[in-house]
């Protein structure tokens, strides 16, 4: 069994490990905008969180899945990571989680019973919180650690909010700060303070389940989380599936408390460069914004915020409810314009 460090079993980690977003479009280039059902509100066609499907006039069901490598070496910090990440799919459709299933791959033979164990533990105290079993699940022997859940939630027809939903004239809310990839880098050399890794902590396993509660207000009109791609890519979704263009404020994106510092020193991780190689000719930045800004646009989060788009005229009471709800961070950084989809930083 090993006694290294659970991340030196993986070459990547947390939403970093996803598909840079180019490649993801190429696999779905044969798909087409028409659903070939009519209960399937939420396919593929929009780059959505989740598919969701209508079973009567009251009721839809949201289905989605995610799993990834450790992102630090705590296994039960790993499993409550995965966790609150799967959920947050539910809750970026405006549903609200009811059932999960786990998702486990371990390399047989570097990994006691112990450790695994520890990371259903923290799994499965994370669905807790959310008042949800783990109602089951599947587990094969692979060459590194992943975990996950596939999770099952529910919401009315008109609670669902896609990320197709921005409108002109609305604002952007963005409820967690961005730079958890910054800090995991620093984490895998071992050069995070130990205060930034409990920040970490605390974000990354912090339930998005204000989107439900969102989602029963008319003026919020669109919602998706922040992930992978960095704050630029799953706002170019945002933007490409509404028909919008997005304007965000670079000096109010709020950051974790020493994002920035790691950026400039040169913590990045590779997953922000392919970000940026996969969607960089729809985002117009300011001529003198320097390299580390941009990667703290696309810094890949892992069980990040919401982006949420809502009415201009009710975005401050909106945000200020968000942050009562327990997001210190929830800020507004920028507004959706007419034009041509894409996004503008100033």
């Amino acid at each position: 069994m090993t006694t290294g460090r659970l991340t030196d079993l993986a070459h990547g980690g947390g939403c970093g490990c996803k598909l840079a977003p180019s490649v993801l479009q190429q696999l779905l280039a044969d798909k087409t905008a028409t659903l070939p059902f009519a209960q399937l509100l939420v396919g593929t066609e929009s780059s959505d969180d989740a598919a969701v499907w209508q079973v009567d006039e009251r009721t839809c069901v949201i289905a989605t899945t995610d799993f990834f490598m450790p992102v630090v070496d705590d296994p039960y910090d790993f499993g409550r990571i995965a966790a609150a990440n799967a959920l947050s799919d539910v809750y970026a459709m405006g549903g609200k989680p009811i059932m999960a299933l786990a998702i486990l791959g371990m390399p047989l033979g570097k990994l006691d019973v112990e450790t695994v164990r520890a990371i259903l533990a923290g799994g499965e105290s994370i669905c807790a919180q959310a008042g949800i079993p783990v109602a089951g699940g599947h587990s094969i022997d692979s060459a590194e650690p992943i975990y996950g859940l596939a999770a099952i939630g529910l919401c009315t027809p008109a609670q669902v909010r896609r990320n197709a939903g921005a409108r002109a004239g609305d604002a952007l809310i963005l409820t967690k700060g961005i730079g958890v990839g910054i800090y995991s880098a620093a984490f895998k050399k071992q050069a995070l303070p130990d205060d930034a890794y409990a920040e970490m902590i605390a974000s990354t396993t912090l339930l998005n389940r204000i989107g439900h509660e969102l989602a029963q207000d008319e003026d919020v009109h669109g919602i998706t989380d922040v992930t992978g791609f960095g704050l630029l890519g799953h706002g170019m979704e945002m933007a490409r599936g509404s028909g919008v263009r997005m304007r965000i404020e670079q000096a109010r994106v709020p950051y974790l408390a020493q994002a920035e510092a790691l950026a400039v020193a040169g913590y990045v991780t590779g997953a922000s460069r392919r970000n940026w190689s996969s969607y960089g000719e729809g985002v117009v930045l300011p001529a003198d914004l320097p390299a580390w800004r941009r990667d703290l646009l696309t810094d890949p989060q892992t069980s990040g915020g919401l982006l949420v788009a809502c009415g201009a005229e009710r975005a401050e009471a909106i945000r200020a409810r968000i942050e009562a709800a327990g997001y210190p961070r929830a800020s507004i950084i920028g507004s959706i314009e007419a034009g041509a989809p894409g996004i503008e930083v100033v």
